[in-house]
């Protein structure tokens, strides 16, 4: 089957082609992300392979239709960027990858965690000049602090197991509440408590259009001042200018992301010789307590075997007409 593969970076080919050598599908590559400009490059292809910040708006679906496209495989777990009704419209299927590696972004997240909280990254630039003094960067014990996982699906348990293994109390909020994170022993809270009393906020959940900017001015402000947020999950989630207002005010003690609500023209390309017309990341950059990584914390060896093994899966149950394990509509329902 001929797929087009775009957004796709050395280890996509090198992890692709591996669960490709015995399905021998046509993997045609594209280093160039998928949207109205570029999707004239899938025509002729039955299915296409995209990820988080390619374009599979309706237009776009459209001209894929036009093209013969009659499948969208995802290699993420997110598809907020994807419209689903546009796309039952046209009888095109979606697929994407359910399951990976929870591990993965929920050490990363652990890692922000640690790093924004001890100066991790500040003390890696002093030494690396023989700066060795120690003022500025005192940090504070985990071990007896809140932290509120806002969305306890399979990531946020890991996280949340790692966090009590810490000696962490820890309360989560979701929609749908999750027998499995009670019984690791942490416990579910109101907002008005997680503002109140949670030292550090992890976000886990997905972004719909009821949790666009659920990190915003009203809820920053109800937020215990000198706080950690962190963000491993998806960029719309928080509301950037208000984070920036928060930072500036000392309301919000330290931010950690690893994803961005405008990363799509930055985030995986390497622009270190450019200037970037970004003014709200650019403010974002200069805070000394802010870390910003690069939408990496699904980046493992593990992780991304099993996102390319998957996908080529989907891929092939399409193509022999078997049912699709993954397939995502437009009526469909999240679960815990």
């Amino acid at each position: 089957m001929d797929i087009a593969v775009f957004s796709a970076k050395p280890y996509d080919r090198q992890f692709l082609d591996a669960a490709n050598a015995d399905r021998r599908h046509r993997l045609k590559y594209f280093d160039d992300p998928l949207n109205a400009e570029t999707v004239d490059l899938a025509a002729g292809h039955r299915g296409i392979c995209v990820f988080v910040n390619d374009v599979a708006d309706a237009p776009v679906l459209e001209a894929l239709a036009r093209g013969g496209t009659q499948l969208v495989a995802l290699r993420c777990t997110g598809f907020n960027n994807v419209d689903l009704q546009a796309a039952a419209d046209l009888g095109i299927k979606v697929v994407r990858v359910v399951d990976y590696s929870p591990n993965s972004v929920a050490e990363h997240a652990v890692a922000l965690l640690m790093a924004v909280n001890r100066k991790v990254h500040r003390a890696y630039n002093r030494t690396r000049d023989f700066n060795f003094a120690l003022d500025g960067l005192m940090g504070f014990d985990l071990c007896g602090k809140t932290v509120a996982v806002i969305g306890t699906g399979k990531i946020g348990r890991v996280f949340a197991r790692i966090m009590l293994g810490f000696g962490c109390n820890v309360i989560g909020y979701d929609a749908y509440r999750s027998p499995e994170f009670e019984a690791l022993g942490a416990r579910y809270a109101d907002a008005g408590e997680i503002g109140a009393n949670a030292d550090i906020v992890s976000l886990h959940c997905p972004l719909t259009p009821q949790t666009y900017h659920i990190i915003g001015a009203q809820t920053l402000a109800r937020a215990k001042r000198g706080s950690l947020l962190i963000n491993t999950s998806r960029g719309g989630l928080v509301d950037t200018e208000a984070v920036i207002d928060a930072l500036k005010s000392g309301q919000l003690g330290g931010l950690a992301i690893d994803v961005y609500e405008q990363e799509a023209g930055v985030f995986f390309r390497d622009l270190s010789g450019t200037i970037v017309d970004d003014d709200v990341l650019q403010r974002l950059m200069t805070f000394p307590n802010v870390i910003v990584t690069g939408h990496q914390a699904f980046l493992t060896r593990e992780a991304v075997s099993t996102i390319c093994e998957t996908t080529l899966r989907s891929i092939t149950e399409f193509e022999t007409g078997q049912p699709l394990t993954n397939e995502i509509t437009a009526v469909m329902e999240r679960k815990p």
